[in-house]
């Protein structure tokens, strides 16, 4: 991601915005499954510096592009007012609209230095350019909050949709592994049947499942509880009796809830119902624990300006404060305890931008009026 980093720091430089460049140490980097990772901060500070500092997050690492483009997936292509490319329905295209309303600030802040009188622009407002969004967000947005590399008042952090969002799901991925003792087929009793314990985890799984099916976050009902089984490998060949099992399950999680605390419950409930054995062994191993993006104190005046300037730039826009089954890097901000939303260049919905899909796009026009809705926010909260 380093060199990655550089062009964009580049870009940057080329709009006359000064960047920082925060190179995380290479040990930390490869916890998370990567190779490099350098942060990218943009500062400016207005008049007096003593208002807020408001930061504006984005990253920008992707998904790998897959199979079915009829468009270049890093080509950028401009088609009918439609920017073609992975990552521009969510992250590359807020960068642009993150970086553009804070050139527009500057020029406001010039033109209200020429015309004495009036409130003035007060604070500072940074860019937070991060590259492990995929990653869990714990080399980005983690690492600059816990390196006090910033200590923001307010974030405004990468949306998925037109919508202002100020909770989202979390999410858990548990490893399962079941250990028992291989024997020949035609001395099964020599052995201990690890698949066969796995089917009673899997069937209290399965019931767990179906008892999630009707939790709804009281935020938003769009948010639901749910448990799902990803992944199953196990057994040796076909006359052998199964000694290892290795089940993955994705759990989502409402922002009501705690996911240390759902962990141990589901380790209880996997233990209880693979039961005691003499050689069997069940292991659980946290793959992922993404906590939920939680509303805290301040952020309804937050998500209050920015739906003021949402509903002059779209009319019809349907400006609810929402939530999302999507988890994201924001939910660090917010569990430091910093009001923090959810808004940027997307679309009515991830599903009409093609979001991690084939030919994925931002509409130009959306990505335009974004940037205003962001300019206009910024300057509210800079005169606040």
């Amino acid at each position: 991601m380093e060199p990655f980093a550089g062009d964009i720091a580049d870009a940057l430089q080329a709009l006359g915005l000064e960047v920082e460049r925060h190179p995380v140490p290479e040990p930390f980097v490869r916890q998370t499954g990567m190779r490099s990772v350098t942060n990218l901060i943009v500062r400016r500070r207005f008049a007096d510096g003593h208002g807020p500092v408001v930061a504006l997050c984005s990253h920008a690492d992707v998904v790998p592009p897959g199979e079915g483009w009829r468009h270049a997936p890093y080509g950028a292509s401009e088609v009918n007012g439609l920017l073609f490319g992975r990552g521009t329905a969510f992250g590359k295209s807020d960068i642009a609209a993150y970086a553009f309303a804070l050139l527009a600030l500057e020029e406001e802040a010039r033109a209200e230095d020429a015309a004495p009188g009036g409130a003035k622009l007060s604070g500072t407002v940074e860019l937070h350019i991060t590259f492990d969004e995929e990653a869990g967000g714990y080399v980005g947005p983690s690492w600059i909050l816990g390196q006090e590399l910033s200590k923001p008042d307010f974030v405004i952090a990468s949306g998925f949709s037109r919508f202002v969002t100020t909770a989202h799901s979390g999410c858990l991925h548990q490893e399962i592994i079941v250990r028992g003792r291989a024997a020949h087929a035609a001395e099964p009793g020599a052995g201990v049947d690890a698949l066969e314990a796995a089917s009673r985890i899997l069937h209290a799984l399965y019931r767990e499942r179906d008892r999630l099916a009707a939790c709804r976050s009281t935020l938003d009902p769009d948010i639901a509880a749910s448990l799902t089984i990803g992944l199953i490998q196990g057994g040796v060949n076909t006359n052998v009796v199964p000694d290892r099992v290795l089940i993955r399950l994705d759990r989502r999680l409402l922002p009501e809830e705690d996911g240390e605390t759902v962990e141990r419950a589901l380790g209880t409930l996997i233990q209880n119902a693979a039961g005691e054995q003499e050689g069997l062994e069940v292991e659980c191993r946290r793959i992922l624990l993404a906590e939920p993006l939680r509303p805290v104190t301040g952020v309804g005046e937050l998500a209050s300006a920015a739906h003021r300037h949402i509903r002059e730039v779209f009319p019809d826009a349907d400006t609810r404060t929402s939530g999302s089954p999507i988890f994201s890097d924001a939910r660090h901000y917010a569990a430091a305890g910093i009001p923090t939303i959810l808004y940027g260049s997307g679309p009515t919905s991830l599903t009409a931008a093609n979001a991690h899909g084939a030919d994925e796009h931002v509409v130009l026009s959306d990505l335009r009026a974004a940037t205003v809705v962001v300019a206009a926010t910024l300057g509210d909260l800079l005169r606040t």
